[in-house]
């Protein structure tokens, strides 16, 4: 991460094409960390004010455009997947089912506090969305809206704060994963 922090600096007139970039590998899921490209991006955009809306609208457009990508890789790619029996056995028909009963019936609101879920848990939710068939105009004007939200808020806590609000984050994202797991946890032991 470190080198692609230094080309990026090196680079500043090219940084929002780079950053819009790395956004859409990030969406054909290699792990690349969408909070750290926030980071970087308002980081460099307080650094040099003058490179701010370039910034802003590469790194905001870079992920809206890789959550679209994670969805149609569930949309288009994840039923190719689910033919091969090691996925098949994992994947029931039922279980498709119902993933999308729940996208029919939640696929909103799952984008819009699922967008503050670290660890990536986003492109898996995104992914789903494909999987589950949700409409993809209803998928991309959630997903518009909670992009907007998240990545405008992120951008100005650290573009004005910086390093002394990461370590807030951080811990706040611990403790989102945590509820998160503990809900899952609690919902499976009462299926029991």
């Amino acid at each position: 991460m470190e080198e692609l922090v230094t080309l990026i600096q090196a680079n500043i007139q090219y940084a929002h094409f780079i950053i819009f970039a790395t956004l859409l590998l990030a969406g054909l899921n290699i792990p690349i960390s969408e909070d750290a490209m926030i980071f970087v991006s308002a980081l460099l955009a307080s650094k040099y004010p003058d490179y701010l809306p370039r910034l802003f609208i590469g790194v905001y457009l870079g992920a809206f455009s890789s959550d679209l990508i994670s969805y149609s890789l569930g949309r288009f790619v994840g039923p190719k997947i689910l033919e091969v029996r090691f996925f098949a056995n994992m994947v029931s028909s039922e279980r498709l089912s119902k993933i999308s009963a729940y996208y029919q019936k939640y696929g909103v609101i799952t984008l819009i506090l699922g967008r503050f879920i670290p660890f990536g848990v986003r492109n898996a939710l995104f992914l789903t969305a494909g999987l589950g068939k949700m409409n993809f105009i209803k998928f991309a004007l959630s997903d518009l809206l909670a992009c907007t939200i998240s990545t405008l808020s992120f951008f100005t806590l650290y573009f004005h704060y910086g390093n002394r609000v990461i370590s807030y984050i951080k811990q706040g994202n611990i403790v989102i994963f945590a509820l998160l797991l503990l809900i899952i946890v609690a919902i499976w032991y009462r299926k029991k």
